[in-house]
């Protein structure tokens, strides 16, 4: 214990392989919700993160992080957000350094262990909150652990984490999302990739080497040529080693819900550290066997999905 052994997840039976479980809600998916209010604030180091409020003058704050590529206005983060506000919950969505609608400013952007900027959001938000949950999303899963494993909310109200589809092990997930059926994913993460290492390589021409995209083939070459040596790590495999999450379960003291799905084309097995699971008392593991990426759809496209509703439960007391 905690391993939650007895999910109650099934997916429809339209979405009968975990492929079309991942791309059905990415693609189709649409959540009728209000325009947030936009804020930008700075960074330490004189850059910008761009952030969407859905405020109603709630005292508990839940703070959602995006995937891979992904941004504040995703259909997996809008589905998130409608069911804490229509639960008495104010909630922020933040987009990473480029992700937002206007590039970054610094040379670097963003990276799954970069909690200094999860860190400047949640201290913008402390003092006007007594209570702050932090749910995140994939590479947003990752880097929500990673910060409650650093402690480094230990003088901010974090009641409940939740992470969701979450690359607990980065180098072996990145070898699994890069090989075979599953390179269509990779590949498609690339291309934006591509692209906005061109776009900000206008700006910082001698700190982004261009040349080396040429031999970019999947995602580690473009950690290793990219997002390592541009964030202080020698390369992919030091900036993994660095970031799992999985290395900083045992320091997490904050109540932690961890859901992946066991048939998730992105995660490796050692994303589903079992033997680990039952040996820590604040984190919670939920290994349901369907679910696919960051998708647990619901049968019925009116209703939360099943993930929405897990992180509701387990943030506002139902383990």
């Amino acid at each position: 214990m905690p391993l939650i052994s007895h999910s109650k997840y099934q997916r429809p039976k339209w979405l009968f392989n975990r492929h079309l479980e991942t791309v059905f809600p990415a693609l189709f998916r649409k959540v009728p919700l209000r325009s947030p209010q936009t804020e930008r604030i700075d960074t330490p180091d004189g850059d910008f993160l761009d952030l969407d409020w859905y405020r109603m003058d709630n005292e508990k704050l839940v703070i959602i992080s995006h995937g891979l590529e992904g941004n504040s206005r995703r259909p997996y983060i809008l589905g998130m957000a409608k069911i804490f506000l229509q639960n008495g919950y104010d909630v922020l969505c933040w987009n990473y350094r480029g992700c937002g609608e206007e590039l970054n400013n610094q040379p670097i952007f963003y990276h799954s262990g970069a909690t200094y900027d999860l860190d400047t959001v949640v201290s913008h938000t402390s003092e006007k909150y007594g209570a702050i949950s932090l749910i995140g999303f994939s590479l947003g899963g990752n880097l929500t652990l990673k910060y409650l494993g650093e402690n480094l909310s230990n003088d901010k109200p974090i009641e409940k984490g939740v992470a969701i589809s979450v690359p607990l092990h980065l180098a072996s997930s990145s070898e699994k999302i890069s090989s075979g059926s599953n390179k269509l994913y990779s590949d498609r993460f690339l291309k934006t990739l591509r692209e906005k290492v061109l776009r900000k390589a206008k700006n910082h021409p001698d700190q982004i080497p261009v040349h080396f995209l040429e031999r970019i083939n999947k995602l580690s070459d473009f950690d290793d040529f990219f997002t390592g040596p541009l964030h202080g790590f020698s390369d992919a495999k030091e900036y993994y080693q660095v970031n799992s999450s999985l290395f900083f379960l045992e320091n997490i003291k904050t109540p932690t819900l961890i859901l992946n799905a066991q048939n998730d084309p992105f995660l490796s097995d050692l994303c589903f550290p079992v033997k680990l699971a039952k040996e820590l008392d604040p984190v919670y593991f939920e290994f349901p066997k369907q679910g696919g990426h960051v998708g647990f759809t619901s049968s019925d496209s009116s209703k939360p999905y099943f993930s929405e509703k897990r992180a509701f439960e387990f943030v506002s007391g139902d383990f």
